[in-house]
């Protein structure tokens, strides 16, 4: 009796941990899309500059000032040769997405977003040369399948907002895959990750802000006429941004691998729900349905991944890096992996 309510009770972290993961990261993409629409502040390189400046404010705070987590030290030469790379291919992913968000509605660029598990098992078969089960192949054809009919259904569609968001999983596709490598050796965490990579993606990405929106941003400091309560708005999208890194970093930690899989595919349904409940984009049944086959499939695909990984002998890597094995298992919709693109 004493074990089943204890039982209970444990579940209560892992639940209060969803929870404010999906409150956090709903409100960040509820934000962004409200900053492009309805503040009329169309440009994604000065929000996704600012997110990252408030994310490394946040990350020294909490790491030098605050000594909440401990700082993984990295040498001054990884952090060029290894660190730099990883930070430009994480600073193209969520430029990427702010760019989609600024011309697509929020429930068709989540549903491309879901398509990032295709795209990782198709980049390392097509440039790496790995091989995976056939179940593997067989569970992306829901994935697939669903992103062509919520795209030919699509009634807000966009050719720019659409390559942005493909390409943005092309991107999260690279950083995951790449990180095996570039990242071999450190085990970061998602505020350990943030402190050394939002940094670098400021660097990268201020020139090419200040170049391209710099006088459109005057301009609209100068026309827009509810400027303090529009800053406010910006730059609290900044902070609650990092403040979703940290909410990661939580979950990861109260949820096993399959809770979180399943969970990440739900909060795409809350994110969409949540958006049209506020921007009334219109969704027709197709859509809809091609949605909701798209989440499933991903579903799916982490069940059947889960499922492989425990039938791997003991003592098996469970990442393409095994050399001895033919059918691998893709390097994707692990726990790490949803670290990606949520400065």
């Amino acid at each position: 009796m004493e074990d089943n309510i204890w039982c209970q009770w444990s579940v209560f972290p892992s639940l209060l941990a969803i929870l404010q993961w999906w409150g956090f990261n709903v409100t960040v993409i509820i934000m962004n899309k409200w900053i492009f629409q309805k503040l009329d502040f169309k440009f994604p390189l000065t929000v996704s500059c600012i997110h990252f400046i408030c994310s490394s404010l946040g990350a020294y705070l909490v790491i030098k000032v605050l000594k909440m987590k401990p700082l993984i030290v990295v040498d001054p030469e990884d952090r060029w040769r290894r660190i730099f790379p990883m930070s430009f291919i994480f600073c193209v992913n969520i430029v990427l997405g702010n760019v989609s968000l600024r011309y697509i509605p929020v429930s068709f660029m989540q549903t491309i977003k879901s398509f990032t598990p295709a795209t990782t098992v198709i980049l390392q078969w097509l440039v790496w040369r790995k091989y995976f089960d056939c179940r593997i192949w067989a569970s992306l054809i829901p994935i697939v399948g669903g992103i062509l009919l919520t795209s030919i259904t699509e009634l807000s569609f966009d050719m720019a907002g659409f390559c942005a968001a493909l390409f943005g999983c092309l991107a999260t596709s690279t950083k995951t895959i790449l990180a095996e490598s570039l990242l071999h050796g450190y085990k970061f965490d998602s505020i350990n990750t943030v402190y050394y990579m939002a940094p670098f993606a400021t660097m990268i990405l201020a020139i090419p802000a200040l170049l391209l929106e710099g006088s459109g941003v005057v301009y609209w400091l100068h026309t827009t006429t509810s400027l303090v309560s529009s800053l406010i708005i910006i730059f609290s999208s900044g902070v609650l941004a990092f403040c979703l890194n940290f909410s990661i970093f939580y979950v990861i930690h109260s949820t096993t691998a399959v809770t979180f899989n399943v969970a990440g595919n739900l909060k795409v349904a809350v994110a969409v729900t949540f958006s049209w409940l506020i921007f009334r984009n219109p969704i027709s049944m197709l859509n809809a349905v091609g949605c909701g086959i798209t989440l499933m499939g991903c579903t799916f695909y982490g069940y059947v991944r889960h499922m492989l990984s425990q039938q791997a002998p003991p003592g098996t890597p469970r990442t393409p890096r095994t050399p001895r094995r033919m059918e691998l298992l893709p390097l994707v919709n692990d726990k790490t992996d949803k670290l990606d693109d949520k400065v």
